[in-house]
């Protein structure tokens, strides 16, 4: 995979959560996602484009409710968002536009210092075992290594 697009036929089988949260900047509520306790190497893509976000290496708990990353990978888009009556910094998937949740200036200090908080519906996990065969090797340098 090297063409990542905002795909139509994957977007029809999202889930009523899935697209509320991708195609219309939904927020799932906290301490609900699929994703938020996964401990395991791998990477985290964009659930409709397929595009490489964040590295499960960068995850960590944060307390917040979803699934926090000190940093992506590649592929983030941050843009200003009003909504909420404040100022807050969207994390939006590059290819995919799809909402992925907001980054905030309060992470690890050690690691960067930005926590993005991201929603788990707008995340798919590939196991490190699986990114060869599912075409993400070139990202496995990112990965940890299995313990």
């Amino acid at each position: 995979m090297s063409e990542y697009t905002k795909n139509p036929d994957v977007i029809a089988t999202l889930s009523p959560e899935e697209f509320y949260v991708t195609q219309e900047s939904g927020t799932e509520r906290p301490g609900t996602g699929k994703l938020l306790d996964n401990k395991e190497p791998g990477i985290y893509v964009d659930i409709v484009s397929g595009e490489p976000l964040f590295a499960s290496a960068d995850k960590y708990e944060s307390g917040c409710g979803w699934p926090s990353f000190t940093k992506a990978i590649d592929n983030v888009v941050e843009l200003e968002d009003h909504s909420l009556g404040m100022v807050r910094t969207e994390v939006r998937s590059a290819n995919g536009d799809s909402h992925l949740g907001h980054v905030f200036p309060d992470g690890p200090r050690d690691r960067g210092g930005l926590r993005y908080c991201i929603n788990s519906a707008s995340l798919r996990f590939i196991h490190r075992d699986d990114m060869e065969a599912e075409g993400y090797g070139k990202y496995i340098n990112q990965v940890e290594d299995v313990a």
